[in-house]
């Protein structure tokens, strides 16, 4: 019985893991930057594109914010958190995000 319980316990672990949302979520497509550096970024699972530069990224939703960790290019090491306004707007410590149409 014992044996069944655990069984049953790590199905249910795997299944609740697994409905975590590891990509980029509402942030996935091609946004405008308005910053010191006004520049279109995509945003794709596993990865961004700014300036025709493309880095390896992770996602990690809290909240209303979406925390970009660079695994490499330039700002590998470095997290970013965007902040959800609406369904088209995040905010930055380095500008605010427009979606485009």
């Amino acid at each position: 019985m014992k044996r069944l319980f655990s069984i049953g316990l790590i199905f249910l672990s795997v299944l609740v893991l697994s409905a975590c949302q590891k990509g980029p979520g509402e942030l996935e497509g091609t946004w405008r930057l308005n910053g010191s550096i006004p520049m279109t970024v995509v945003y794709r699972h596993d990865e961004e594109e700014a300036m025709g530069i493309i880095s390896k990224v992770s996602y990690k939703h809290e909240g209303n914010d979406v925390l970009v960790s660079y695994e490499s290019g330039m700002a590998e090491g470095h997290t970013l958190r965007l902040t959800r306004v609406d369904q088209n707007t995040y905010r930055s410590e380095i500008g605010t995000l427009r979606r485009l149409r």
